[in-house]
């Protein structure tokens, strides 16, 4: 049989000092994007952690994380190929924006020319062509959080989670922002976890799961 392919929250249990903080069974699959809403202390950060291998040892962990059918859950963050997203785009200011992309490099890319392209091609499909040798304090939110992701993607991840990007842009940008992210995820066939207090980035995926009391969202 083959694997299943996605990301798979099996019996996924976080607990601090005995007491559940959350528990989810949730698969996510490929070009899918689900969105988890809850109130601030609801451990939707948390669970995120949990995911790439973060986690705060005050909490503890049970169940497992799959992707793509393979068991990451005792991995290292840099063995599980799951790409994060942050509301801080966390560009470095000292480099150029293309720079910056060649930190998501994967190893395996060498030669000048071959890095310098794929670079290039990375920023053309976010609508950035020619923005290599941009200082990162000159792009607007919404640039920053494309270069951001565009760094990201060059790593190859095979899943992606969103911690709350967008919420530092204006309405206009932050819808199209989160249009243009979650476009080019569906294209790579990624699947994707939203965590978001906002109902509009929710309504945006696929489905949505609730974590917490409902009546204290926004």
């Amino acid at each position: 049989m083959a694997p299943e392919r996605g990301l798979r929250l099996d019996r996924l249990r976080i607990a601090r000092d005995g007491a559940d903080l959350l528990a989810l069974d949730l698969a996510v699959a490929p070009g899918e994007t689900v969105a988890v809403m809850g109130p601030s202390g609801a451990g939707k950060s948390t669970l995120l952690a949990a995911i790439i291998g973060a986690l705060d040892p005050v909490f503890t962990l049970s169940g497992r994380v799959l992707l793509d059918g393979r068991d990451v859950t005792d991995l290292a963050t840099e063995e599980r190929r799951i790409g994060i997203l942050f509301q801080d785009a966390l560009l470095f200011p000292h480099l150029s924006v293309g720079a910056n992309l060649a930190f998501g490099l994967r190893r395996s890319v060498r030669g000048r020319v071959d890095r310098a392209g794929r670079i290039e091609a990375a920023l053309d499909e976010v609508g950035l062509t020619g923005f290599a040798e941009r200082d990162p304090a000159t792009l607007s939110g919404g640039q920053r959080a494309r270069a951001a992701l565009m760094r990201m993607l060059l790593s190859e991840p095979a899943a992606l989670l969103l911690d709350e990007p967008f919420s530092g842009l204006d309405r206009d940008r932050r819808a199209r922002t989160r249009d243009m992210v979650l476009e080019v995820a569906r294209r790579r066939m990624l699947p994707v976890l939203l965590v978001t207090h906002d109902r509009e980035d929710a309504a945006a995926g696929t489905r949505i799961v609730r974590i917490g009391r409902d009546e204290e969202m926004d």
